[in-house]
């Protein structure tokens, strides 16, 4: 089977109402755009009746593949999953909600046929999105740009299609913690942002609650920036410095007026504040080496326990496939 110049890649969990509403914008979109094309669905360990439809779309269309993972690995692994077994000349992400419109692709050739080999869309604004969400979105991009080691163009997201040689690069990063919004400015490559609107979402409500949109910032911060470790040792050498100072000012109001009666609520706070900010040092190691531990434990980022559709297995596929 010769490659087609457009794979689409598709992360799924619970998506089972948008399933056949994307299917059928994915064919009316890709068809007026002169392109072969397969659409990679990935079912991220789905307890819905997403996995059955799967089986129906894709024996329905011989361009449909599936992927079902053995059980939830998150999206930003069920991505890699998709990248792994895509096989265009292009790769296009997006969403399985709606609110990535399928229509916008035909923007992405285009510019992807003008040389550009990493076209990413960008969000004209976050209307759907809780204030507070929104907020707390653009402190962490804000967070990240000053302090992190990739700068992140403003709006983009998953949204976008990247050229065959961007996602070979991106093959070569195995991580476990994975931030693939970091992970795709860092490759570099010619790139272009495709403004678009996010429409709502068809049905459903959004899997990422505020602990796992915590912890992607988390992922984020740590896997592109270590001031979180190096802030420590300023924090240290402020203390040390104020607590010097404090030693200095004492001795002469000793030397001075003589010996105070010390303060006991002075001494408790002070031995708690210092408490607390070796406890707070401590976990950030503690989040490092938890991603060291995980790295050199070398297990698979997933395993596949069904593929649907098509004939044909790569290698990182065989290693990746739960032997059933």
């Amino acid at each position: 089977m010769n490659s087609p110049d457009i794979s689409l890649v598709i992360p799924i969990f619970n998506e089972a109402a948008n399933l056949r509403p994307l299917a059928a914008r994915i064919g009316s979109a890709l068809d007026v755009c002169d392109v072969s094309y397969e659409a990679v669905f990935v079912d991220d360990g789905s307890s819905d009746e997403s996995l059955d439809i799967l089986r129906d779309l894709c024996a329905e269309e011989p361009r449909f593949r599936a992927l079902s993972l053995s059980r939830n690995f998150g999206k930003e692994v069920a991505i890699a999953a998709g990248l792994d077994h895509a096989k265009g000349r292009a790769v296009v992400i997006l969403d399985a909600d709606l609110q990535h419109p399928p229509e916008a692709i035909a923007k992405f050739i285009e510019k992807w046929r003008e040389g550009y080999k990493n076209v990413y869309g960008q969000r004209i604004d976050r209307a759907t999105d809780p204030k507070l969400r929104v907020a707390l979105t653009r402190l962490f991009y804000r967070l990240l740009e000053n302090f992190g080691d990739v700068r992140l163009p403003p709006g983009a997201g998953d949204f976008r299609l990247l050229d065959r040689q961007a996602v070979d690069a991106l093959l070569t990063m195995r991580e476990r913690a994975r931030f693939n919004k970091g992970l795709f400015a860092w490759i570099g490559f010619k790139s272009i942002g495709v403004p678009f609107e996010v429409e709502e979402r068809a049905t459903g409500k959004s899997k990422f609650n505020f602990s796992r949109l915590a912890r992607f910032a988390l992922d984020g911060l740590m896997s592109f920036s270590s001031i979180p470790l190096k802030v420590w040792t300023y924090v240290g050498m402020g203390i040390s410095a104020f607590a010097l100072a404090m030693a200095v000012y004492y001795w002469a109001r000793t030397m001075l007026f003589g010996v105070d009666t010390p303060g006991f609520p002075t001494l408790v706070v002070s031995i708690a504040f210092f408490s607390g900010v070796q406890l707070i040092s401590l976990g950030v190691l503690g989040e490092y080496v938890a991603r060291i531990f995980n790295e050199v434990k070398g297990r698979p980022l997933y395993l596949v326990a069904e593929r649907l559709g098509g004939e044909e297995t790569s290698a990182r596929e065989v290693n990746n496939t739960l032997k059933t």
